[in-house]
């Protein structure tokens, strides 16, 4: 079953559509939606390493618009909408603390926290409610989003063939672990703040 998945997602990678979905996730993930964009970013570079860089600048440019969304979400509309999607996830009671931390390491919790498995949204939403700083926040977010999606463009066009016969070979191992990885930067942030 893995394999047929994993077939249908290079089939799609490569059509001539993909950009514009890829675009479109990265946009939803940084404000609202689960799942990252490298769920759809490798697969499209392993597709056609030739464009990775092109990829890489599409995923970077809908997750920083998609942060924009979840800046005005958390500054505008904190008490009805980003409450909402902070209880979705379960991270109700532990985002007042996570968002009192913008106080003191807001720059440093954008870095870290926008290359990691922990969900971008959460940073996106409590720099609105915390009323961090707007252009700090979005220069904060271009490197770090930028360097975490042409980081795995890089290795991607440098390393692709090995790492796609790594994917094939590996391929419920690697969902096991990107799973994990997803569901673990969830219970990172409601167990640590």
């Amino acid at each position: 079953m893995m394999k047929r998945a994993y077939d249908w997602m290079m089939r799609t990678a490569a059509h001539e559509k993909a950009p514009h979905a890829l675009f479109w996730v990265a946009f939803v993930e940084s404000s609202i939606f689960p799942i990252p964009p490298d769920a759809m970013l490798i697969p499209m570079i392993l597709a056609n390493r030739a464009k990775a860089w092109l990829y890489a600048a599409i995923c970077t440019v809908g997750s920083i618009l998609g942060g924009i969304v979840g800046y005005a979400i958390g500054y505008f509309l904190y008490e009805t909408l980003g409450q909402w999607v902070i209880g979705t996830y379960g991270l109700s009671a532990q985002f007042e603390a996570y968002r009192a931390a913008y106080n003191e390491w807001g720059l440093w919790i954008i870095l870290i926290k926008g290359a990691t498995p922990i969900p971008y949204k959460l940073v996106t939403i409590a720099s609105g409610a915390a009323a961090f700083s707007f252009w700090v926040f979005i220069a904060a977010s271009i490197v770090t989003r930028g360097a975490r999606f042409f980081l795995v463009a890089g290795l991607l066009y440098w390393f692709g063939e090995p790492i796609r016969e790594f994917i094939e070979r590996r391929l419920t191992l690697l969902t096991t672990v990107f799973v994990v990885l997803l569901v673990g930067g969830f219970v990172a942030v409601k167990y640590l703040f």
